[in-house]
């Protein structure tokens, strides 16, 4: 009788689970595409100094 392979069939989980992750999260991103510009530092210069101050 073959001795199993464990270290294949973990890897398949992983990949399975990282596979379904990321459908998850593009499914996520589908729903929402208006708040795709409202991350906090996605600002154009938001975190930059003003050159109008004092």
């Amino acid at each position: 009788m073959a001795k199993p392979n464990y270290s294949f069939e973990k890897r398949q989980r992983e990949i399975a689970k990282k596979k379904k992750k990321e459908e998850k999260l593009s499914r996520k991103q589908a729903d929402k595409p208006d708040d795709d510009g409202d991350e906090p530092g996605a600002d154009d210069g938001a975190g930059a100094p003003s050159t109008q101050q004092g």
